[in-house]
């Protein structure tokens, strides 16, 4: 099911890829008109569950992603330097791992240079990436304190970037 969902999406289903292969993370987010974000409820690789709505207030980026998927292991890092970065404000990180088990990421984790701080949670039946209306893999949605979409993007982010850092501080209102 993997190899399929890699060949719909386009991405090579190897981890082997070289950085030289691939496109530069980009800076940015797409804005677009506030709307409702759909729910997200889902349980994280430790098995606590994590719902969006509980998260009003907050101003939350959204990563759809997998093990398997070049950009988003390269955008991991990043995400947890912006997590670091703004931890203690009205902000939040859910990486949401599209049809893998628990087992999988904690392999992926384990080989990072630094540990993950954030929850990542299990849609391993892929309904809150169809929820979400996801086409392809990396995707970062940015949810106001409203609990809406305003932004989002598809491909690898570099988000400790000061233009990605400086986007989320103003839909934070700093």
């Amino acid at each position: 099911m993997l190899l399929g969902t890699a060949l719909i999406f386009g991405i090579p289903a190897t981890t082997g890829a070289h950085a030289a292969d691939l496109p530069p993370l980009s800076h940015s987010l797409m804005k677009q008109a506030p709307k409702p974000a759909p729910a997200l409820k889902l349980k994280d690789i430790d098995g606590a569950t994590h719902d969006l709505a509980k998260l009003r207030g907050k101003v939350v980026l959204i990563n759809f992603w997998a093990t398997w998927c070049p950009p988003c292991r390269r955008e991991m890092p990043s995400m947890e330097r912006l997590s670091q970065a703004l931890k203690g404000e009205a902000f939040a990180v859910l990486a949401v791992d599209v049809g893998e088990d628990a087992d999988t990421i904690h392999a992926f984790t384990s080989q990072l240079d630094t540990a993950l701080h954030f929850p990542i949670l299990l849609d391993s039946t892929s309904r809150a990436m169809q929820a979400w209306k996801v086409a392809g893999l990396p995707t970062t949605f940015l949810v106001d304190k409203q609990g809406r979409i305003v932004a989002s993007a598809i491909g690898g982010r570099e988000f400790d970037h000061p233009d990605m850092v400086k986007a989320i501080r103003d839909v934070m209102g700093k």
